[in-house]
């Protein structure tokens, strides 16, 4: 039997995940690690830490299923994108890897969109915000100029682990598209934002397809693993890219939508013209020569937890959605816009903050619980209708993970809201899983991407939107539209006045 690794490095935790040639989940393990914020809006980790894990994690798995040392073929990863990590000449880390989650950068965005912005969309697809990598390369170069001398490799979270695995300076498509470096029609660096920011191309790894081989395990590290034969390390993906593939989302018309902390509304993408202008997200997908693209609503399952934390401590979730059935589509003429935290699609504005709308003597709690519910979904689906109204994307299917593929009643609501059939997956196993697919796609085990899902993927049953709903909602959701330009100019004058 041949065995699959899918590790799955995340922003506080790796997860392995062990895959048999059937598609059949055989073991799994975690090691978490800090997360340090050494000043306001700051948010680094070592790489140190994650080496740390992955070797933690491959030894509990080896002891949960003693046959990997005989038979694992290959290890891919998924990766938390975006995050900047930097060596020296020795292969040193210099400083701690800044994260995606890291707002430092606010002025080199400015400056990247108004020295070069036009070029930028045109070349990565893309804005530049605080998330992306070029943005943090330009704060080490300003702030940390004697580290910047010092840096002789560039490369992200689970670019670090395959080095450590193989000693080969590697990175896919899809994490390569994520960090505004990459000409993503070319398949290349851009000369040309690498010449502008001073960049050199040396410093920037090869660039691979995400299940392509970048190595072999290193001989010292497969003895001291046990590994009785070589085991293959292929590229791996984006976390978001190798979620889709996870998901089966390799055609066009079906969707993913993913309610985290934050929510992502996700669509495959077939045709290689198709430009949002920066307005959604577009990046490589873990399949050779294909796109996806994505809206990101920042605080999505946050907003429920803000919620609950505030209004109903002590209730548990499923208590305190109970109640939902009971109230009809629309909470009663109640609206609730989920920007917390600012937004990012389709607004970009770090100043909006949220509201409830229409608040009258007859709501009760289980009244605002549904309109949190809507808002969320509402705030996913304008990311929905820009790849409607732009690419003319009509979807039939939308695959819902995370918080909001655990409730019924939310499950309908979203394909009411999004009009369109929901699946859920009968075991979700998120990014890690389509991380092991890459190995077993690199390793020839499954001839391309459609029989690797057809063996991994299963749904669950199929729930389907009800029409009257469908029509409430529509009406709904036209009003919820309009209620960002109402709101904007208060939240910014309040801003101001803190």
């Amino acid at each position: 039997m041949a065995y699959f690794l899918g590790l799955d490095l995340g922003t506080s935790a790796l997860k392995g995940l062990v895959f048999d040639q059937t598609g059949e989940l055989q073991g799994t393990a975690s090691a978490d690690y800090p997360l340090s914020s050494p000043r306001p809006g700051f948010s680094e980790q070592e790489p140190m830490h994650w080496q740390e894990a992955a070797d933690k994690v491959i030894k509990t798995l080896i002891q949960q299923l003693p046959t990997l040392q005989k038979e694992l073929i290959g290890v891919s990863f998924s990766g938390q994108m975006h995050s900047l990590v930097l060596l020296d000449e020795e292969n040193r880390v210099i400083r701690p890897a800044i994260l995606w989650n890291d707002v430092r950068t606010t002025k080199q965005c400015q400056a990247i969109m108004a020295s070069f912005g036009e070029e930028i969309k045109a070349i990565t697809k893309n804005v530049a915000l605080e998330g992306f990598t070029l943005p943090k390369i330009l704060w080490v170069q300003e702030h940390e100029p004697e580290h910047w001398q010092q840096v002789r490799h560039m490369m992200l979270p689970k670019d670090y682990l395959a080095f450590w695995l193989t000693g080969n300076y590697s990175m896919d498509y899809s994490d390569a598209a994520g960090t505004l470096l990459l000409d993503i029609e070319k398949k290349c660096w851009s000369e040309a934002i690498l010449e502008k920011f001073a960049i050199a191309s040396d410093l920037l790894p090869q660039l691979f397809e995400s299940a392509a081989p970048v190595g072999q395990m290193r001989k010292e590290l497969q003895e001291a693993f046990g590994f009785e034969q070589e085991v293959t390390i292929y590229a791996g993906g984006a976390d978001n890219a190798c979620a889709a593939l996870g998901s089966g989302i390799i055609a066009e018309g079906v969707g993913m939508v993913s309610i985290g902390t934050s929510g992502v509304f996700l669509s495959f993408e077939e045709a290689q013209e198709v430009d949002y202008q920066g307005d959604l997200h577009l990046f490589r997908h873990a399949i050779k020569d294909k796109l996806y693209s994505m809206g990101v609503t920042l605080a999505a399952g946050n907003s429920l937890s803000w919620y609950r934390d505030t209004f109903a401590p002590n209730q548990s979730f499923q208590e305190l959605l109970s109640a939902i059935s009971e109230v009809n589509p629309g909470a009663e003429d109640l609206l609730f816009t989920p920007y917390i935290v600012g937004e990012r699609t389709p607004h970009t504005d770090s100043q909006i903050r949220g509201s409830f709308i229409g608040i009258d003597t007859r709501h009760r709690e289980k009244h605002f619980s549904r309109a949190v519910l809507e808002g969320i979904t509402f705030s996913l689906k304008d990311s929905q209708m820009i790849m409607e109204e732009r690419a003319q994307r009509k979807f039939t299917q939308i695959v819902s993970v995370g918080g909001g593929a655990k409730n019924a009643e939310w499950l309908q609501m979203q394909a009411d809201i999004f009009n369109a059939e929901m699946l859920t997956l009968s075991t979700e196993q998120g990014p890690g899983m389509g991380a092991a697919m890459l190995a077993a796609i690199g390793s020839g085990i499954y001839p391309d991407a459609g029989a690797c899902v057809n063996a991994f993927v299963k749904y669950g049953k199929a729930i389907a939107p009800i029409p009257e709903n469908v029509a409430k909602y529509q009406e709904i959701y036209a009003i919820y539209r309009t209620v960002y330009q109402q709101t904007a100019p208060i939240c910014h004058a309040l801003a101001q006045i803190e």
